[in-house]
């Protein structure tokens, strides 16, 4: 048990027992019960590293070219972010996509993303061609969706008012405010309980039909008071992002683009 638990805290990278292989190192990625990978070279220094999953479980009698301590280790949707405890050579990223029609897998540092494919700095998921997005009931004058390919459902959500599920568990969820509504959720507290609830859920995000100014352009002396109170919920609920979308038109973009984006990184997974 101990050996398994300096595993899964350790990044470390093999020797391929494969002599034959085009791909002559192996590493152990300490996400969840542990990914191995066949790779080209031992780090990606000036370009990406093309990988293809190892047939077979880490093997402890491999010979190990290089260990190292794992500061962070997350999958994020179509990434694996990995942070290393060393003073160089510490941050990279494998990548989850497609090159060619085929499923593809790139370890990445960000020299090496910006030298292979600058401009796309965000790996994509996979697309959804439909997007099924449901809406509160309690939700009045909602988003219509009406020029994007989006088929939408009227139930009673937990949290937030447009939101996206698999097999009716919630992936991701959208609280939508104009500004007057904002001021009144503030005001009177319940915004705060708005929060709680939207951080219950995986993803979650409050946006705004109006720019932050506005708030400060309120009432005489009640609009600094305001903007106190959202910077106060921003810290207390860091998981749950404000956007400031400055329009109804950009905020229903901006919707639909979230939790299309959510459901994308969850198929991908």
């Amino acid at each position: 048990m101990e050996e398994n638990q300096i595993l899964l805290e350790t990044f470390m990278v093999a020797r391929n027992p494969d002599q034959q292989s085009r791909l002559p190192y192996l590493v152990h990625i300490p996400v969840g019960g542990g990914l191995v990978l066949k790779v080209k070279d031992t780090w990606p220094r000036s370009s990406r590293i093309y990988c293809h999953p190892y047939e077979s479980d880490w093997d402890p009698t491999l010979e190990l070219v290089d260990e190292v301590r794992v500061v962070l280790c997350r999958r994020r949707g179509a990434a694996i972010d990995l942070i290393l405890d060393r003073p160089r050579l510490s941050r990279s990223q494998f990548i989850f996509t497609e090159a060619r029609g085929r499923e593809a897998i790139f370890w990445q540092t960000q020299k090496a993303a910006q030298a292979a494919n600058p401009g796309a700095r965000v790996p994509k998921g996979r697309t959804i061609e439909s997007l099924r997005i449901l809406v509160d009931t309690r939700e009045r004058y909602g988003f219509r969706f009406s020029t994007r390919a989006v088929e939408t459902e009227k139930t009673t959500l937990q949290a937030g008012d447009y939101a996206v599920a698999v097999d009716d568990r919630l992936i991701a969820t959208v609280e939508r405010k104009t500004l007057e509504g904002l001021m009144s959720s503030l005001s009177d507290g319940t915004m705060a309980f708005q929060m709680q609830r939207l951080a219950e859920v995986p993803l979650a995000a409050v946006v705004v039909e109006a720019d932050y100014p506005e708030i400060l352009k309120t009432h005489s002396g009640r609009g600094a008071w305001l903007a106190d109170m959202l910077a106060r919920l921003a810290v207390r609920y860091p998981e749950v992002p404000m956007v400031f979308a400055g329009s109804r038109k950009f905020a229903e973009d901006w919707t639909h683009r979230y939790l299309a984006s959510a459901m994308e990184d969850f198929s991908s997974k």
